[in-house]
Order: structure tokens, then sequence, then C-alpha cells
């Protein structure tokens, strides 16, 4: 690899803050693919997913509000850039409206319900202020989109991720932490919006919020390459860069365990609810965390008290909750190698993640997979990491009952209190490599392990199941026309 880079390849490098030996696995990566995840069966109920009964919810919501009070709960949202995707189906019909099209579809079913979104006043009133094109008009992240009405004014998801945490961070001195990952595009408009909104939340739900923000770091992003997996070059002869997916914000979640967030809730931006809705999340939230709460517990105790054997038989009992393998012939060991190896298998991050029925969204979803260091242990797969060619791997694949609707509690610190190294349990092997043009040249992008799925392979993960209500994303502009986000339900 260093045999192809210039001097000025090195500089450009060195200005995002990639190595030149990490520019050169990437390549190899791209040369040499790694294996799929190999799919042993489905996650369901009573095998790999939890059922909360209502006999233990009282004690999992005062464990967690417990964790609340102490500060230890904070939130996380990974907020998109411009919402394009939302809007694809608009942006198409106005480049083929010159050529006289007539809405049809998505399109005319949008037009005729205009109204009925919260984002219609700002929409029109862009559009008269100065003919503005309608692909400009919806670059708005989806973060700062109203998306639903209320009698005191609409709401941005922005907002209503504000006032979810109200409910689920607050500690005793009535401080909330949230934090918002941005595009740089976008880190003023957020910024703006709260300075805006904050004081009159702050008055309203009785709380203090703590409210920052991050991007995703240049030095997360992959090198391109041409169809012969030679570094692609632009026209001026400089490499080309790509963002490196969302599993290059594990960057960010790793800087908010170093910062000192404890438990964090981690949510995509899109998902929230109206008021009248969120009681029901709220609670099976705080079920998750709380339900973390008590796992990490005991793994902690055991971990702190290894050399004895009512602590070993704890540590057997957390392993068997979160599916972590231990080796064949554990229980014959030595007993020094015995606490080595239930060290290795409980001093790791911890993630409780909620899942749906599978109701045909795009995405993952819980797994029994092939682990590393043998025998299986519970993964969020996507299906691009299965093999397509392969049918049986597809039949599993298929068989999915429950969806990953990313509603994760992550547990960040270890027994001692100190954060754990985030890198050390990723999966390198779960990377995406896609075909892409620029500039009309074809080119192959690399995107990082997933967030929640290859950069949390090795974290010991519990899947809960949660009700289909607690889920209401928008990925296209018409599901907010449903019951959930027009307050009919």
């Amino acid at each position: 690899m260093e045999e192809q880079l210039t001097p000025a390849d090195l500089q450009q490098m060195m200005e995002i803050g990639l190595a030149p030996d990490d520019a050169g696995r990437q390549i190899e990566l791209f040369r040499h693919p790694p294996p799929f995840t190999r799919l042993i069966r489905a996650c369901t109920p009573g095998d790999g997913i939890l059922e909360l009964p209502p006999a233990e919810q009282a004690e999992l919501l005062a464990g967690f509000d417990g964790a609340a009070r102490d500060g230890r709960i904070g939130k996380l949202v990974p907020a998109s850039g411009a919402a394009s995707r939302m809007f694809k189906d608009l942006l198409a019909f106005h480049a083929e409206s010159a050529n006289g099209a007539e809405p049809s579809g998505a399109v005319a079913t949008f037009f005729a319900n205009l109204p009925r979104f919260a984002f219609c006043e700002d929409l029109g009133a862009a559009l008269r202020a100065g003919g503005i094109e309608m692909d400009a008009a919806v670059q708005l992240p989806k973060g700062l989109l109203r998306f639903h009405r209320y009698e005191d004014g609409p709401r941005t998801p922005c907002e209503e991720h504000l006032v979810e945490a109200a409910a689920l961070c607050r500690d005793a001195a009535g401080l909330c932490r949230v934090h918002f990952t941005v595009s740089p595009d976008h880190l003023e408009g957020f910024d703006r919006l709260v300075q805006r909104v904050l004081a009159g939340l702050e008055e309203r739900l009785g709380c203090r919020f703590e409210v920052t923000f991050s991007t995703q770091r240049r030095a997360t992003d992959t090198l391109a390459v041409d169809p012969l997996n030679q570094p692609f070059r632009l026209a001026d002869g400089s490499l080309l860069f790509r963002p490196g997916g969302h599993g290059a914000l594990l960057d960010n979640l790793q800087a908010l365990g170093r910062q000192g967030w404890d438990i964090v809730f981690l949510k995509n931006i899109d998902n929230v609810v109206r008021d009248d809705s969120k009681p029901l999340v709220h609670l099976w939230k705080k079920l998750l965390g709380g339900l973390l709460v008590s796992v990490q517990q005991q793994a902690f105790e055991a971990l702190d008290h290894l050399a004895s054997a009512g602590a070993q038989r704890r540590g057997i009992e957390v392993c068997r909750q979160v599916g972590r393998p231990l080796p064949p012939g554990f229980l014959e060991a030595e007993p020094a190698e015995k606490r080595g190896l239930l060290l290795a298998a409980l001093d790791r991050p911890m993630r409780v993640c909620g899942v749906v029925r599978n109701q045909g969204e795009p995405g993952g979803g819980p797994f029994w997979t092939q682990s590393s260091s043998g025998g299986t242990a519970p993964q969020i797969v996507e299906a691009s990491q299965v093999d397509p060619q392969d049918p049986q791997q597809q039949a599993i694949l298929r068989s999915s009952t429950h969806f990953n609707p990313v509603d994760i509690v992550c547990g960040l610190r270890d027994h001692n209190g100190a954060p754990y190294d985030l890198g050390r349990y990723v999966d390198p092997a779960t990377i995406f490599i896609s075909a892409k043009t620029f500039e009309g040249r074809p080119l192959k992008a690399l995107e990082r392990p997933g967030l929640w799925n290859g950069a949390m392979a090795e974290w010991n993960t519990l899947f809960v199941e949660v009700p289909d209500a607690t889920f209401a994303p928008v990925k296209t502009v018409l599901d907010l026309l449903r019951p959930e986000h027009q307050g009919l339900t």
C-alpha cells in the first residue's frame, strides 16, 4: 500500500487523521472480503428473546429509578443528515414534472394530505419566500422537521427526544443529559433549535437539560477504491474518502464513556411518538434499563468475588442469561483457569436490546450466530451480513420473527467504574462493501461494522420483546400520516 501512496496522499491522510496502515487494511478488505456472518437460527421468545412478566416489572422499575436518581442515565440520539430519502418520491416527481408528469401514487397521497403534516406551514413559507425549489425545501434533517402537532404548537423529533429524556434521564437534582450526533452541515441548526426551546421545556417539565452535540470524526472515513481495488482518485489526483457509516459513531459513544457517562439509551432520531403514546414507551425503556442494571450488578458482584464458589455460580448464570459461551471443559478446569475464563466472559460492555415483532420493516434482527470463540452467541444481524448465495442461510434469515428497532440500553463502564475500550469488542469481519458511483465513475465503498451489529458484536447482549406500539419510525414522509403521528391512537 505504501508504495502506491504519494507524499500528497500521506498529507491528505494526516489531515483527516487516518494512518496509512489503516488505509492499507481497508484496501485488503476490498481485495479479500471477510466471510459472511454464519446464522445458526433466529432468536425467538424463550430461545434468545426474553419476555418480561408483570410480576417482575416492579423490581426492575425500582432498580432503574435508583440508577436514574444517581445520575447514571444518559441518552444518545444519532441524528441523520438531510431527509432526502424521506422525500425521495417527491424529489423524483419534481425532476419529472418539467415533462408534464401528473402526481400519482405516494406523491398524490402527499398533496392530498398536505394540511395534515406538521411541517406544512414551514414548507409553504419557504416556497413563498423566493421560489425555493422543492429539492432545496426538503434538505432539513429529520431531527429538525416538524413531525407532530399539539395545541401549543408543532414539535420536531429533536424536541420529542428532549421530552422523553425528561422522563428517563432525570437525576436527583433534576438534570437530564442528552447527546445528539449530527452532520457538520446541520450542527448550527440543531444548536439554534435547542437554544430556542430549552427554557420553555425546562419550565414545563420541571428539569434542567445538559444537551451536547458531536459530529462523525473525519478519521473514521474510509478509502474508496475503483473496480480493480486500486485507490479511487479524483481528477486532481487526490484520494476519495467516504463516511464510514453509522458504525463510525462508536467513537462518539466511546467519548461519552470517557466523559463519565455510565448507562446510555440509544435510539434513532425518527423513532418518536406523540405525548399520548409516551407512557407506554417510557415504561418499556425503564424496564429495559432496569434489566441492564440488574444483570450488570450480578456480573459486577461475581467479578468482585471470583475466588468464591458462590460468585462463580452467579457468573455462570449471567453468562447463560447473555448467551456468552463458556468453553467445553470449563467445569473441570483448574480454579485459576476457571476464574480467568469467567473474567474474560463477564468483563465486557453489556447491552439490553428491545425487539419488536417483524412487520416487514427494513433492517436487522436478533439471531443466534456462530461465535468467534466457539459455540453460539446472540447478535443483531443485517441482511447484508448474510451470504445471498446460500439458500439455507437465506431461509434462516427469512425465518426471523423479530426486528431490531434500535431501542438499546448500553452499559459503558466496568465493575471498577472505568470506561471500557469499546474498540476491543468490534467484529472487524462485519464490514459492508457496496457499489457506488462518483462523477459518473464506478467505485466500491466500505462501511465500518454497524453501530448496533458488528461494532457491538462482542458485547454481552440480552434481547427483550417490547410492544409494537413503542416503535414508530418515519422512513418516508407518508409515515407521518399513521395514527401514532396524527394523534388518532
